[in-house]
């Protein structure tokens, strides 16, 4: 595979996430921490998160992900669409929402802003059905593609599935997996599971050495486990004794830190620098630190905005309910 111009291609799920930060000083009658609340600010998740950070990254980035015609939704567009464009896949039910509360303060023993509870909420999920026609062109044009699965049917609807399939030969595409989500196609890239996504698929007294094995059940080209501060293990064909790809000296965050999105950052990173015509190794070890850098500078936090103005993002898309 050669680089060629064209878009970055997003495609997964999209959720909301909400960061709630204040100050927990006392308790209810009922031992609830109550939190006196500071700021309210918005980010996109899932797949919008990794559409976001390969936004830094690339000149052009695509999103196609299911959106809700409710207000979370144009939330979710309006935070979104200075950076990427959209292509909006009908997504039945509601957007989903995950809320973060976070403080500091005496009930929490701490003088920085640590998570005392998420509230998720929505029940959206993609269905089969329409999608729309811009998919097929803008896919013809990608550079390289990012399937971000967070088990909500994108990955599941029998159209995208089969177009991924046309393009896994053609140009790198990487499949960042969920326990919920769908098996990523044959001829993958890379496929990026966590350490646990990867070793609750193997038995129960496999290693992060035994995670070779599931390139070959994926056929994918090859799997990058993602260790967190440990940073990756590549394996697949092309590297049958596995490779452990260490976080550079100095770039190592403190234990700790707020890790949100690091797996984002990496798979967005490794799919940008795969698009670019790099061979596998360097582009993992670039994502390696770009996921460390990531981490270092306040993770999916530091994208977060107070509410955006909608503006005109309540467009009619084939399929919406």
């Amino acid at each position: 595979m050669t680089a060629h111009p064209g878009p970055i291609v997003v495609l997964g799920d999209v959720f909301l996430d909400i960061d709630v930060d204040g100050h927990c000083e006392r308790y209810s009658q009922d031992d609830a921490p109550i939190v006196d609340v500071t700021t309210t600010r918005y980010r996109p998740g899932g797949a919008g998160l990794a559409a976001r950070l390969a936004a830094g990254d690339a000149d052009e980035v695509v999103l196609v992900g299911g959106f809700a015609n409710d207000h979370a939704g144009h939330q979710l567009r309006a935070l979104l669409e200075p950076y990427v464009q959209v292509i909006a896949v009908p997504l039945h039910g509601s957007t989903v929402c995950k809320q973060r509360v976070r403080a500091d303060g005496r009930c929490t023993d701490s003088d920085e802003p640590v998570v005392i509870a998420r509230c998720d909420s929505g029940t959206g999920k993609v269905a089969p059905g329409p999608i729309p026609t811009d998919i097929d062109s803008v896919l013809a044009r990608a550079s390289g593609v990012l399937v971000s699965d967070y088990g909500r049917g994108m990955t599941a609807h029998p159209q995208i599935r089969g177009l991924l399939r046309t393009l896994a030969p053609r140009i790198p595409v990487v499949w960042d997996p969920h326990p919920l989500g769908s098996l990523p196609i044959p001829d993958t890239a890379i496929v990026t599971p966590n350490r646990s996504e990867a070793l609750r698929l193997l038995d129960s007294a496999s290693t992060i050495r035994d995670t070779s094995t599931l390139a070959r059940l994926w056929s994918a080209h090859a799997v990058a486990v993602t260790l967190g501060p440990d940073g990756a293990y590549l394996c697949g064909a092309e590297f049958p004794a596995g490779l452990r790809i260490q976080v550079p000296p100095g770039c190592r965050a403190p234990e700790g830190v707020d890790i949100c999105g690091a797996g984002d950052r990496f798979a967005a990173a490794v799919t940008v620098v795969l698009a670019e015509g790099e061979s596998t190794e360097p582009a993992v070890r670039h994502a390696v630190s770009a996921a460390a850098d990531f981490v270092g500078n306040g993770a999916a936090s530091s994208l977060a905005e107070p509410e955006p103005p909608l503006g005109n993002t309540m467009v009619e898309v084939v399929g919406w309910r």
